[in-house]
């Protein structure tokens, strides 16, 4: 006989905490308030959210499957330190994921897509104006989300977001010291016109630029400022 299945609420309410601790722990991570190759301590951080350990336990296991956080044997978890290299590898997925669905997009790009696409460059650029890092960032990636959104193909979609994860952590590690230039909200505007022109080839090589100076920049940040990791060995 199949054992008794727990209470739906018990468990909605597990599965909503080590949500919120995983949000906590990737908003901490992206304003660098835990540091590259920092390790977290289950300890302190249950005392300071007031949970149990199980949780924090839990929600570090998903961050470490997101790709911003990795375990290391009986030592725990420990903030995730990029070299370029990885971030070379993050690009590129990220130029083959929206390469196909710019393509994609302008097959059949209409006026109702092209008007909301607009409308978030107008909030990417707000965002910017703001010297709000973290949420340029994110309005950044919103933007490039509805591109493949408005793509549709669902599968693309979700490989996008599984990235966006490391995207963020990536274009993070160096803004604190090499800010964007003032020009990356703007820049947008390029692959809009790319679009209108109803052309595949212009759409390819309008992307290819975007995120080929993005890239660029990163690596270059990264690059600059060393592989800068900081490893504070809390009690467990």
């Amino acid at each position: 006989m199949a054992p008794p299945l727990a209470a739906p609420s018990a468990f909605i309410q597990q599965h909503n905490l080590v949500e919120q601790v995983a949000d906590y722990l990737t908003q901490a991570i992206i304003q660098q308030h835990f540091l590259p190759g920092e390790r977290l301590s289950e300890v302190q951080l249950s005392r300071e959210l007031g949970v149990s350990r199980a949780p924090v336990r839990e929600a570090a296991r998903l961050l470490e499957s997101r790709g911003l956080l990795i375990s290391k044997p009986r030592r725990g978890f420990f903030v995730r330190a990029l070299n370029a290299v990885e971030l070379e590898d993050v690009f590129d997925l990220r130029l083959c994921l929206e390469r196909h669905a710019i393509q994609r997009l302008s097959e059949h790009y209409s006026a109702e897509v092209e008007r909301a696409l607009k409308q978030q460059v107008e909030v990417l650029c707000e965002a910017a104006a703001s010297n709000d890092g973290t949420s340029r960032i994110g309005e950044d990636l919103q933007f490039h989300r509805l591109m493949l959104h408005y793509a549709g193909n669902e599968r693309l979609l979700r490989a996008f977001d599984n990235l966006t994860h490391e995207l963020r952590l990536c274009i993070t590690l160096i803004t604190k010291t090499h800010e964007a230039p003032d020009t990356i909200a703007t820049s947008h505007y390029k692959l809009l016109d790319a679009l209108g022109s109803g052309r595949p080839d212009a759409c390819r090589e309008a992307i290819d630029y975007h995120i080929g100076v993005a890239r660029d920049f990163v690596v270059k940040g990264v690059g600059d400022t060393g592989d800068h990791t900081h490893e504070d060995v809390l009690p467990r």
